[in-house]
């Protein structure tokens, strides 16, 4: 009877030895990423600046923007979101790894009742027992599902830790862009009041030549005008500052009423150039690309998944107790040990599980070409936000020379004017020459250091991939 025994324990090991040999053999996950080709120069120009930092908003030479990006990292709720995100993926991925482990469960029961005897007895008898057993469950992972799905996690996770650095990005240029608007609404503020007095002395000397006979009424009608239509572009601009301070508190994460911004002025700030790199490092720079990647393979390990879950599902299933046939008591056990091994064939489910295959293969093959575009555009913006960033400084350049022209004629023709040489046309076509090259000049600031924020952010704001997975 002994030898039996040992007999089948022998052939069980021995079975089980086997199953945990072929366990190893998991499906090979196709990990591969589409063929892209990559330019081995940027069209544009790439200046030779300093090189990409994390906190890039410090070359700005801003106390100001430090301090606020600072604020929104803290308490962006955007931010928050993101970061609870990872929170969720970390637990998925830990729940997911949690399968790869056998399940221990025990048990402990007591029962009393009546039992009528057999035919020959009579009466009925009082029952009582109690039991405690102890039984683990282990599902052999033969055909890698378990360790696919757990893949599939962990790419997850990465996807979503890299999407809380396009969030910390997108956010970053965000505030920057929001506070230089801020600032160019004010500088507009400024040049529409200065506009104004201009008009308003040259409407006194309009008035002036009226009263003397030497001008009509009608250049006074005009010339007042022009003093209310200068007076009009006031207040929207007034409205759009508040508002936008608004929406940079909101970024922050505070209270729209209460954020007040100091700063007056663009021309304080210093705008950097940074150092583009070669297209290739563009993959590892950005973590939309990256995020993209990870879900590329998160889709690969799926695939396997659903492939892995058409085969049998092997498991094993172990168990020791004692009963006692007393209530509450475990005096004089009868003791019990077993080993088990069982394994379970879907044999029809409507097709199921072959059309989740089905689904996860198109899935891959939709996130392989989200990847492929994904390169392109990284690739576009960065070119597109070179090219703007250096024709940007070249027109603000210009720019400031019209609007040294446009004083300089506005001068000559109100001593003209004064001296009755030119008539008030000439004096109004000056007027509006230099408050449009004003205006325009403020704008040309303001789309130059957003531009420059807009190549922070196509090259990826100084991020790392390497970093992120160290995580």
């Amino acid at each position: 009877m002994t030898s039996r025994f040992n007999f089948r324990r022998t052939r069980l090991a021995l079975a089980v030895a086997v199953v945990f040999a072929v366990s190893g053999c998991a499906h090979n996950i196709d990990t591969s990423k589409p063929n892209v080709e990559i330019p081995a120069t940027w069209a544009e120009a790439a200046p030779a600046g300093i090189e990409l930092q994390r906190d890039w908003w410090r070359g700005f030479d801003s106390n100001e923007l430090s301090a606020l990006i600072d604020q929104s990292l803290t308490g962006s709720p955007d931010l928050i979101i993101a970061a609870e995100r990872v929170i969720q993926a970390e637990i998925t991925a830990r729940s997911a790894g949690a399968s790869l482990f056998p399940l221990l469960t025990v048990s402990a029961g007591t029962d009393t009742g009546q039992v009528k005897p057999g035919p020959t007895g009579s009466g009925w008898a009082r029952s009582e027992s109690t039991g405690v057993a102890l039984s683990v469950n282990y599902e052999v992972d033969v055909w890698g599902r378990v360790a696919a799905t757990t893949r599939s996690a962990d790419a997850s996770l990465n996807a979503s830790r890299y999407d809380l650095e396009t969030v910390r990005l997108t956010l970053t240029t965000g505030v920057a862009n929001a506070y230089f608007q801020t600032l160019a609404l004010r500088m507009q503020l400024q040049v529409a009041q200065d506009n104004l007095a201009i008009a308003e002395k040259l409407f006194s000397i309009v008035e002036a030549r009226y009263r003397y006979g030497a001008a009509s009424a009608l250049d006074v009608s005009r010339q007042r005008s022009t003093v209310l239509a200068q007076r009009a572009t006031i207040l929207p601009l007034q409205v759009q500052e508040r508002q936008t301070v608004s929406a940079l508190a909101i970024l922050l994460g505070r209270q729209p009423q209460a954020l007040q911004v100091a700063a007056q002025s663009l021309d304080t700030l210093v705008i950097p150039e940074v150092s583009a790199g070669l297209p290739s490092t563009l993959i590892t720079r950005r973590p939309d690309v990256a995020s993209v990647e990870a879900q590329l393979l998160a889709g690969s390990a799926n695939v396997a998944a659903a492939r892995a879950a058409l085969l049998p599902t092997i498991s094993l299933t172990g168990s020791a107790g004692n009963a006692s046939a007393a209530l509450l008591t475990l005096g004089n056990p009868a003791y019990s040990i077993g080993i088990a091994a069982s394994i379970v064939q879907t044999l029809f489910d409507g097709n199921s599980l072959r059309l989740r295959v089905e689904t996860s293969e198109s899935t891959r093959r939709q996130l392989a070409e989200s990847y492929r575009r994904t390169v392109y555009t990284a690739l576009k913006e960065v070119d597109d936000a070179l090219g703007n960033a250096t024709r940007n400084r070249e027109q603000e350049q210009a720019q400031i020379e019209i609007r040294k022209e446009a004083q300089r004629a506005l001068s000559l023709s109100e001593l003209r004017y004064r001296e009755g040489a030119d008539d008030l046309n000439s004096l109004l076509d000056a007027q509006r020459t230099l408050f449009t090259a004003e205006d325009k000049l403020t704008q040309l600031k303001l789309l130059r250091l957003t531009g420059t924020t807009d190549v922070f952010k196509a090259l990826g704001g100084g991020w790392s991939k390497a970093q992120t997975e160290q995580q």
